[in-house]
């Protein structure tokens, strides 16, 4: 089970990611997570989203370039050892994590050489796989629960 990453160059200058995320929030996309890195000129921005058909749409409509990868999100308990119980178990399958991010919470995403085993050598253990329906509720109940 995977989930939608959106990711997109952003130039190394003020104000260029604050000017993506103010246009996913004018699209209503709420962010879940997001890494940026570094690389000289311009860096990388990835980003999990609850909508990610409106993002892709909102980048489109602007012109932005962007790439759309699936990755693996999981829901940790937040207690020491997770992290590492995750690394080891993708590692005594032979899968490499190509990189890792947290999100919102304790989830975390990861995107490696082989979604499909890892996704496969996670299901067997008590780990909780995030879908992207997953995503879209988190958001969905945070609304609700701010109009309250």
């Amino acid at each position: 089970m995977s989930i939608r990453q959106i990711s997109t160059f952003l130039q190394s200058k003020p104000g260029h990611l604050a000017r993506i995320l103010e246009l996913l929030q004018d699209a209503g996309v709420s962010v879940r997570g997001y890494s940026v890195s570094d690389t000289g000129d311009y860096g990388i921005g990835r980003f999990v989203v609850d909508d990610v058909d409106a993002a892709i749409a909102a980048f489109e409509e602007e012109g932005i370039a962007h790439a759309e990868t699936d990755v693996l999100c999981l829901l940790l308990e937040d207690e020491p050892g997770e992290l590492g119980r995750v690394m080891a178990v993708l590692a005594d399958c032979g899968i490499n994590v190509s990189y890792s991010y947290s999100m919102i919470s304790t989830y975390i995403v990861i995107n490696t050489d082989d979604a499909g085993a890892a996704t496969a050598a996670l299901a067997s253990t008590d780990l909780v796989l995030v879908s992207q329906e997953d995503i879209m509720r988190a958001s969905q109940l945070r609304s609700t629960k701010g109009g309250e």
